[in-house]
């Protein structure tokens, strides 16, 4: 099923700036029940995409109530928000957008999660290395070509997901999914600051294990850090948390800081 402001329907202007120019941004997230998980903190991701791409009269009061509506349709499945500009300007300029335009989507649940909670997961590295852009770093805007390619070489592989490098030779993350890896009882993740995307989850892991007493260190490192970890897992909204069992021929047994971190009753 797809809204679009709000009403029932599949079509979008073609002078729509997310049709032109890949102008706006977007979240995803898990329900439950009927309800969204963790709303408050996709709403906030949106807010601070628009902030950054300097999309402005967003009326955040009817997107709130129409993504409440949406969930409450579905007691299990992904619920998919996108903002873009709306329809306005002339060429790149956005002079004339005065009303965005709100599109929220819901699909079934990605029932394989599931089983890969068990078996865990295999990453294939991927050849498609993410460009360096501190302005646009963090945020899920919808420019997503990188992450089109990332996943079009990774169908092509027996792998479960694709382990990223930016240009520099530095660990991101994944095409979906954010990367966390142990050694011992230090936990690290990607330093974000230039590419990738600064998940929900991912964000809900660092507090998390900061309640612990356990600090994780945002690090530039390459790839050949993951050869002496004792253990790797990715995140993201709706796995939300699986671990690694494999990149290329380096294997991961542990399962320590997954346990720690898995809700047991999702």
């Amino acid at each position: 099923m797809v809204w679009i402001n709000g009403e029932r329907q599949d079509s979008l202007q073609a002078r729509d700036r997310a049709v032109q120019f890949g102008d706006g941004c977007f979240t995803t997230a898990r329900i439950l029940q009927g309800e969204i998980v963790m709303p408050e903190a996709h709403v906030q991701r949106l807010k601070l995409g628009c902030e950054r791409l300097m999309i402005a009269n967003v009326d955040w009061s009817a997107l709130q109530d129409e993504m409440r509506f949406a969930a409450a349709t579905r007691t299990d499945g992904v619920l998919k928000v996108i903002l873009s500009r709306g329809v306005g300007g002339r060429g790149y300029s956005a002079a004339g957008c005065q009303q965005p335009s709100r599109m929220i989507f819901l699909s079934d649940y990605p029932a394989h999660y599931h089983p890969l909670r068990r078996t865990g997961v295999t990453l294939a590295l991927s050849s498609i290395r993410l460009g360096r852009n501190p302005l646009l770093a963090g945020i899920k805007h919808l420019n997503r070509l990188e992450q089109v390619l990332i996943r079009t070489e990774l169908d092509q592989t027996g792998a479960d997901e694709a382990l990223v490098l930016d240009t520099d030779g530095s660990l991101v993350e994944c095409c979906a999914a954010n990367l966390f890896w142990r050694k011992g009882e230090q936990v690290f993740t990607p330093d974000l600051r230039h590419s990738g995307v600064n998940g929900i989850q991912r964000q809900r892991v660092i507090q998390r294990l900061r309640e612990l007493g356990t600090a994780v260190q945002e690090v530039s490192q390459p790839l050949e850090t993951l050869a002496d970890a004792d253990e790797a897992i990715i995140t993201n909204a709706l796995m939300p948390i699986l671990p690694v069992r494999q990149i290329g021929n380096w294997h991961y047994s542990s399962r320590q800081l997954f346990t720690l971190l898995h809700p047991q009753d999702d």
